[in-house]
C-alpha cells in the first residue's frame, strides 16, 4: 500500500479491515530514507520532560508524509505521557505546522484544550535551538502489605472496597452505583465515604487508603473523570478535584493515601500476582484504558491514554466521535471495535441496542461458535498483535495483561491466540521479548481493590 507516497507492507491484514495499515509498519518505511534530523520533547509540571529524536524526509514530494509521521510521534507522545508544552527543534517548516494544529481552532484543538485543563495552564508550541535534557520522576508506589489497609476501587457502575489486614482480605464489597448520571458530587462523595466506612468497620483501625479510578490524576486530585461527567464545570474544581482527598480525611483524619488512574492499578496488581516488573495492562472495555509498571517495579505518572494513541495509518480509518481524529485506539480495542466489525461479519445488530448490549449479543454467538462472531475477534488479534509490537517500542514492556469485558470468554481466548501468532508471523525479533497473556487466577486473587490499598507507605 501507498500512503503520503510513501510504500508501506502492512503484514497480515484483519479478514474484516483490509485496509487496516499498522502505524508502526508506515513509521519502519517513512524513517528508512529519513535523513533529516528532528527533535521533540513535551514537558509536565516539574520540568518533567519526554523527549524524542527522530529524522523526516525534508525533500520535495514528501511535505506530507513528513508532517503526517511528526504529527502522529507528537500526538502519540502527548496521550502516552501527558504534557502542557511542545518543543521542536530541527526543522522551521515542522514546528510551523506543529504550532498551527495546536492552535485554538486547530487540527488537534481538542488534545490543545484537554491538555490545557488536566494541566491548569496554556498549551503551547515553542522552538527550542537546544532541545531540553530528558527527565522524569516515576514513583515506586504498591506492594505495602503491612498494617490495616483499605482499598477502594471506583468503577462507572460500582464500587469496591476491601478491607486488608497485613495482606489478608477481611472484607469485600461491590455496591452498584450511578456517578455518570449524577450532577450533584454531594453523592458521589457520599458513596466514597459509605465505603470507606464500610471497609473500615472490618477492622481495628485504619493505616492507610488507596483509590483507583477511571480518570487523570495528577498528586492525587481528579483532574479529569468520566465519573463526574454530569458535575458542572463551575464545581468541577470546587467540589471533584480533591475529592478523594476530603473523603479519606474527613473520615480517617491525617493517614497516608493514594489515588491514581485505574490502568496503574490493574498493571500494577499483575506485577504483584506475576512477581514481575515491566507490565503493561491494557483494559477492553468501553474504551481501551492502559497503565503500567516500568522495568524498576515503579508506576511512571504517565497519562497513559492509549485510546486517543494512533494505532491505523490508512486514510479511512474510523473516526473517534469525541476527539475528532481517526485510527486511534478506541475503535480497535474496546467494544466499539466490535460493533464496528460486526456488520461486515454478516451480524445485524439492533439500532435499538445500548453499545454493551451489542457487545453481548456477539459475545452470546461467540459462545455458539458463530463463524461470523469468530471473524470479528480474530480481525481484533489481527490488530493487536501489530499494536503490541508498536507499543512495545513505545514501552519497552515484556508483560501485557490483556483485561476487560471485550477480552471475557471464548472471543477473549481467541483474540489472545490470533495476536499471538501475528506477533509470532509479522514481528518475529519480539519473540521472548514479549509476552501477552489474560489474567490467571493468581491475578484475580490479588485483585484491583487490593493492589490499590497496597499503594501508600506508611510512615
Amino acid at each position: 500500500m501507498r500512503l503520503y507516497n510513501i510504500e508501506v507492507e502492512s503484514g497480515t491484514p484483519p479478514e474484516l479491515d483490509r485496509e487496516f495499515t499498522p502505524l508502526g509498519a508506515f513509521a519502519r518505511a517513512y524513517l528508512r530514507d529519513a535523513k533529516k534530523s528532528v527533535g521533540l520533547a513535551v514537558e509536565r509540571p516539574g520540568g518533567r520532560m519526554a523527549v524524542e529524536r527522530t529524522f523526516i524526509r525534508g525533500t520535495p514530494g514528501f511535505e506530507e508524509a513528513d508532517r503526517y509521521y511528526i504529527g502522529r510521534v507528537v500526538k502519540t507522545m502527548l496521550w502516552m505521557k501527558g504534557g502542557f508544552r511542545i518543543y521542536v527543534s530541527g526543522d522551521r517548516g515542522i514546528y510551523e505546522y506543529l504550532r498551527a494544529a495546536y492552535a485554538p481552532g486547530g487540527e488537534r484543538d481538542f488534545d490543545r484544550d484537554f491538555m490545557a485543563g488536566v494541566y491548569e495552564r496554556p498549551f503551547e508550541v515553542v522552538w527550542a535551538d537546544v532541545l531540553p535534557e530528558s527527565s522524569d520522576s516515576p514513583r515506586a508506589l504498591g506492594g505495602h502489605l503491612e498494617g490495616c489497609r483499605i482499598g477502594f476501587d471506583a468503577g462507572g457502575s460500582d464500587r469496591k472496597v476491601s478491607a486488608v489486614i497485613d495482606g489478608r482480605t477481611v472484607y469485600s464489597e461491590e455496591v452498584v452505583w450511578y456517578p455518570k448520571l449524577h450532577a450533584d458530587p454531594q453523592y458521589h462523595y457520599d458513596g466514597i465515604v459509605a465505603a470507606l466506612k464500610s471497609a473500615a468497620s472490618h477492622m481495628p483501625r485504619v493505616d492507610a487508603v488507596g483509590v483507583s479510578s477511571a480518570g487523570v490524576f495528577i498528586d492525587d486530585r481528579t483532574m479529569s473523570a468520566s465519573l463526574f461527567l454530569k458535575v458542572p464545570k463551575a464545581d468541577q474544581e470546587k467540589y471533584v478535584r480533591d475529592i478523594f482527598i476530603r473523603a479519606i480525611t474527613d473520615t480517617f483524619g491525617d493517614i497516608p493515601y493514594c489515588v491514581i488512574n485505574d490502568g496503574d492499578v490493574s498493571a500494577l496488581a499483575g506485577a504483584m500476582a506475576l512477581g514481575e516488573s515491566g507490565v503493561l495492562g491494557i483494559a477492553m472495555g468501553t474504551s481501551e484504558a492502559a497503565g503500567f509498571v516500568d522495568g524498576a517495579g515503579r508506576i511512571t505518572g504517565w497519562l497513559n491514554e492509549l485510546a486517543f494513541v494512533p494505532v491505523d495509518a490508512a486514510p479511512g480509518a474510523m473516526r473517534d466521535e469525541w476527539s475528532g481524529d481517526i485510527g486511534c485506539g478506541v475503535k480497535y480495542f474496546s467494544q466499539d471495535a466490535v460493533i464496528k466489525l460486526a456488520p461486515r461479519a454478516g451480524i445485524a445488530l439492533s439500532e435499538e441496542l445500548s453499545p454493551a448490549e451489542k457487545l453481548k449479543a456477539v459475545q452470546k454467538l461467540m459462545e455458539e461458535d458463530d463463524p461470523r462472531a469468530g471473524a470479528v475477534y480474530r480481525s481484533i488479534g489481527v490488530y493487536l498483535g501489530h499494536t503490541l509490537a508498536y507499543y512495545y517500542g513505545l514501552y519497552a514492556c515484556r508483560h501485557v495483561l490483556l483485561l476487560g469485558r471485550v477480552m471475557s470468554g471464548k472471543g477473549g481466548d481467541l483474540v489472545l491466540e490470533t495476536a499471538k501468532r501475528v506477533l509470532a508471523t509479522d514481528h518475529p525479533e519480539l519473540a521472548g521479548k514479549l509476552l501477552p497473556a489474560l489474567p490467571d487466577e493468581k491475578f484475580r486473587r490479588v485483585g484491583q481493590s487490593m493492589a490499590a490499598a497496597s499503594l501508600p507507605e506508611i510512615g
